[in-house]
């Protein structure tokens, strides 16, 4: 038990950083303690400091001003103390990835001075709660997101610790192994009486933990439990109908757009609102003409509320784009039909066929390992299809793919940025990439560092930059060219809630514009953006129609009304299930 019977104590602790001319500061003033035997959820926006108070925790870091207490140990001078009696999983895990599965264990074995003695019943221990019991032998870099997660989690825990760190561990991961890696540390909790410290992106997820510390620019803006965060919005939340001649997407738009509005978003069937006060909303101007109904508040609402408060200007989300028209809307722009892609004998992809129209937003979903990055390499042209046609802005892909990148925008999981290289450098080569040069390209950079709020950071490598500055920066390459299509894997994960709406407003507003978007995502909330969406398991798809549609075809008795997330894993159990049989 640690300082006042507390796992973790912070004592007016500063830490600033240097970032090349620039000081950051990154921790100020911060005042917090972690209960033992529980877990706490750690959130806030891209650079509020969670990293960094997650690796002075661990002792990897030290204090400028203030104390940190870990165990009843000082952090600064007992670093190597507290670093044996923790177990820390930081965001980018270092699984060794020629390494199989046993043999990344016993690595971190022999680095966490496990005596061989006592492995065999600890490893089967651990192989048993992760599910990877069948995959010892299998080389780490040939799991799927979910399992090379849960791997990483198996190695942090290979000598039990009495406190567990953990970094945003279910980046990436999709539902299902989500559902599975907090059955873990749930179970780690209770069998182990294990105190965890978690840092999340996901709210509901947060929301699951005994307490939340609520972070901001450094500091601290709300710790305590998550069911009372929101009460003192009471009056302020309501569920409005979309009317019959709109969709959800944009009336969510209009919504945001509104002055008295702190947050718009999609929610099943009708948008959520959440007002800047409690008002009657029978005189409120935004809600005249609209069937709607007060909502009780909730946990993600307080957080939306809670920064939107700390930003100082209102902030431009809007992207003004001119997209490059061919052809009518509602023409199919992208055609597959039974496209394939095999590796050896292993069919990553089978008999896939939908298409998408212009101007639609197009969800491709599915667990890891489902064949949905697979799929969207072979949309991009950048990796040949083994069987099938593949037809993008009217180009057959196996024939010229060169043709067809032209007319195509694309931004990575990882944003595909040159972290070396400052924020216009970046704009400068992909301009230059995309063939733009002269009077053209200068506009278009302007265009890009004003739209999407980048002037600030023009100097700053794009390594330094915060993950929502990245996603903003990846973008901006992306659009540089002025595409009619363009492809999004998985383009907010890791990203905190507020840069997500961000950026939907953004895509939005591409989509309003005739821009045809195709997105991947794990974020099953933001599958209710997409006008239709596929989900797929095993290189197949599972289902194919508007978020309407596969919410009904999940709909039963234990669910009769079923979120988004609710359909994904009945599909995919249903799969798994069948395939069993």
């Amino acid at each position: 038990m640690g300082e006042g019977g507390y796992a973790i104590t912070f004592a007016r602790v500063d830490k600033c950083f240097s970032v090349g001319p620039r000081r950051v500061e990154a921790l100020r003033g911060v005042d917090l303690t972690v209960r033992p035997g529980v877990v706490t959820g750690l959130i806030g926006p891209d650079g509020a400091g969670k990293t960094t108070l997650m690796r002075l925790a661990a002792g990897l870091l030290r204090a400028d001003a203030g104390r940190v207490s870990v165990l009843g140990l000082d952090a600064d001078h007992d670093a190597l103390q507290v670093q044996s009696a923790i177990g820390y999983m930081p965001q980018r895990f270092g699984l060794y990835e020629d390494l199989s599965v046993q043999e990344n264990l016993d690595l971190y074995a022999d680095l966490q001075g496990v005596p061989p003695a006592q492995r065999a019943a600890r490893y089967a221990e651990l192989m048993h709660m992760t599910g990877l019991g069948p995959f010892t032998r299998r080389l780490a870099g040939h799991l799927s997101g979910g399992m090379k997660q849960k791997l990483g989690l198996a190695c942090t825990l290979v000598r039990a610790p009495r406190l567990l760190l953990l970094d945003e561990p279910t980046v990436g991961v999709d539902p299902v192994s989500r559902r599975e890696l907090w059955a873990i540390v749930y179970r780690l909790v209770q069998d182990e009486r294990m105190s965890v410290l978690l840092s999340t992106a996901y709210l509901d997820e947060a929301e699951r933990c005994a307490e939340v510390i609520l972070m901001h620019e450094g500091q601290v803006l709300s710790h305590g439990e998550p069911a009372g965060f929101g009460r003192y919005l009471a009056g302020r939340t309501f569920a409005v109908e979309v009317p019959p001649d709109s969709s959800k997407r944009a009336l969510q738009t209009r919504l945001s757009e509104r002055a008295g509005v702190i947050d718009a978003v999609i929610q099943k069937e009708h948008v959520r609102l959440v007002l800047a006060e409690a008002i009657d909303p029978a005189t409120f101007d935004v809600l005249h003409g609209l069937d709607y109904r007060p909502v009780e508040p909730r946990f993600e609402d307080h957080f939306i509320a809670s920064l939107r408060k700390q930003q100082s200007g209102g902030g431009g989300n809007g992207t003004e784009v001119h997209a490059s028209r061919h052809g009518d809307d509602g023409e199919a722009v992208i055609k597959v039909e039974r496209l394939q892609r095999r590796f050896g004998d292993f069919y990553a992809v089978k008999d896939v066929s939908f298409d998408v129209h212009r101007g639609e937003v197009f969800g491709l979903l599915g667990a890891n390992g489902a064949g949905k990055s697979t799929t969207f390499r072979m949309l991009c042209g950048l990796l040949p299809a083994s069987g099938g046609q593949l037809r993008v802005a009217g180009v057959d892909l196996r024939r010229a793919a060169a043709a067809a990148r032209q007319r195509i925008g694309y931004m990575s999981q990882k944003f595909s940025l040159y972290g070396s290289l400052s924020v216009t450098q970046n704009l400068e080569f992909f301009a230059s990439a995309y063939g733009l040069s002269g009077m053209r390209r200068g506009e278009r950079i302007a265009w890009a560092l004003e739209t999407f709020e980048l002037t600030g950071q023009q100097q700053a490598a794009s390594a330094d930059l915060p993950l929502g500055y990245k996603q903003r920066l990846a973008l901006a390459c992306a659009l540089m060219h002025e595409p009619d299509i363009l492809f999004l894997d998985e383009p907010t994960s890791g990203v905190d809630p507020l840069a997500r709406r961000e950026f939907w407003h953004r895509i939005n507003a591409l989509a309003e514009a005739g821009v045809t978007v195709l997105v991947t995502t794990h974020f099953m909330e933001e599958a209710e953006y997409c006008d239709r969406l596929a989900i797929m398991a095993a290189g197949e798809i599972l289902s194919l129609g508007t978020p309407t549609e596969v919410k009904a075809a999940a709909r039963s008795a234990q669910t009769p009304d079923p979120s988004m997330e609710d359909a994904f894993i009945a599909l995919i159990e249903q799969h798994a299930a069948e395939a069993a049989a």
